[in-house]
């Protein structure tokens, strides 16, 4: 039986250990990101490097299961730190409340603006720590290989003889491939702006599961083309990849954001990691090779490589004034639908756009007037979006997808949705392929 100095004295221990414990915790900043860990490691080594006592914890997600992820824990459980490329993502977390202001992390020397779009967010609910625009990647020698031309615009990546060199990745797995989409939408307005994409996904090769899939992909030559956001393609070239990178003239820069979560463990130790981020040895980071992305610094603060972008003046030319509150109106519809209609019939869309490619090549070297109407029928089916430009304003059609899936009725309602698009999706490629054969057979 221990000695009542034995029980003290292993009291005051469990005390020492919790309390230990305590300020363990107390010193550490959790951070739900989705970026990459080579960018994630090289500020969590130099943020604990300046910050003795105060260590950094990074929470991989995707941007749409780290909005829920922060939505489902209470206050005081909820990771300190949101930090991710989608202005959109903000928008919601702000609107449900889950930001809080921090002036006193912002930095002076940051412009208020990157061409008309606010870099911090007029209510400091979150601070721009990096900028990004949207484009395309290749592999060098994939091309030459290949004999391809190095694409410009997004129209070049509908022609024939891409088909099969693409790739992308899945919007509602990745944020960046959801404002790539959002772009091009908001570039050439719904309708023209999904005939287009499904022309380019028909010369798809893959839809990956995450963001970096596309990326790694092309620096390794699986694929010749990545649709990406700019630092993957300028970290594969910075890295020695033999890739490049570029700028569509339908493009936008937005800001790729931090912020404090209301309800945070350590809303202190998290305003000082947030600060470092938007310091200038912060913002040196960002220029690293492994991790290549833009600051939003003056270049003429920090050691800018040779060569790197000048990214004003891409935001100058971009024209795409990004709307951040129409992305996120109508941002569930996005991913729905892209998944509904490229994600999961890949295969059948790949199959119709082959058939057209033929067909049109066919009626090219012998013209015939019932091929030609075929095969513009067959464009029609395969690549017309299923929800209109009309019924994507209807707040009523848009709210249901804002609700929350968990609920049985709302998820019902949903799935009997999806399943209408898809099976929709499937009989339209089906048709357009059983056209374009008939147009291909006229040609003969």
């Amino acid at each position: 039986m221990p000695t009542p100095f034995r029980a003290a004295r292993g009291l005051l221990a469990a005390s020492l250990l919790a309390a230990l414990g305590t300020l363990a915790q107390a010193g550490t900043v959790t951070v739900i990101t989705s970026f990459p860990k080579e960018l994630t490691d090289a500020y969590k080594k130099a943020f604990e490097a300046a910050n003795a006592g105060i260590k950094l914890e990074v929470l991989n997600k995707n941007t749409t299961a780290s909005i829920a992820y922060i939505k489902e824990l209470p206050a005081g459980q909820r990771p300190d730190v949101m930090w991710a490329s989608a202005p959109d993502a903000f928008e919601v977390l702000a609107r449900d409340k889950l930001l809080t202001a921090a002036p006193e992390v912002k930095n002076p020397h940051t412009p208020a603006r990157i061409g008309n779009y606010p870099i911090n967010d007029p209510q400091g609910l979150y601070y721009g720590q990096a900028l990004a625009g949207y484009g395309m990647m290749w592999n060098t020698r994939y091309l030459q290989a290949n004999k391809l031309p190095a694409p410009r615009e997004w129209s070049d990546l509908a022609r024939p003889e891409y088909f099969g060199h693409v790739a992308i990745s899945s919007p509602s797995r990745s944020g960046t491939t959801h404002l790539t989409v959002e772009t091009l939408l908001q570039g050439e307005g719904w309708d023209k702006g999904w005939t287009q994409l499904l022309e380019i996904m028909g010369n798809c090769a893959a839809v990956t599961d995450r963001s970096f899939g596309v990326p790694d992909g092309v620096n390794s030559g699986q694929f010749g083309i990545g649709l990406v956001i700019d630092f993957f393609g300028l970290a594969g070239k910075y890295s020695g990849f033999p890739v490049e990178f570029a700028y569509p003239s339908v493009t936008a820069v937005v800001p790729a954001n931090i912020g404090l979560v209301t309800g945070a463990k350590n809303a202190d130790e998290a305003k000082k990691f947030i600060a470092f981020t938007l310091s200038k040895d912060g913002q040196q980071l960002l220029l690293e090779p492994k991790i290549s992305r833009l600051p939003v610094l003056p270049y003429a603060d920090l050691k800018v490589p040779a060569g790197y972008p000048d990214i004003q003046a891409v935001a100058k030319k971009a024209k795409v004034q990004f709307d951040s509150e129409l992305s996120e109106s109508r941002y569930q519809v996005v991913v729905s639908l892209f998944d509904q209609m490229v994600t999961f019939r890949l295969k059948e869309l790949q199959a119709a756009t082959q058939a057209i490619h033929e067909a049109e090549k066919k009626l090219k070297a012998k013209p015939n007037a019932q091929g030609s109407e075929l095969v513009k029928q067959a464009r029609g089916f395969a690549y017309a979006s299923l929800v209109g430009a009309d019924t994507v304003k209807n707040e009523q059609f848009l709210e249901l997808f804002r609700k929350n899936r968990r609920d049985v009725a709302v998820s019902k309602q949903l799935t009997g949705q999806e399943e209408l698009w898809a099976g929709k999706a499937k009989a339209n490629y089906a048709k357009a392929t059983e056209l374009a054969k008939q147009a291909q057979a006229l040609a003969k």
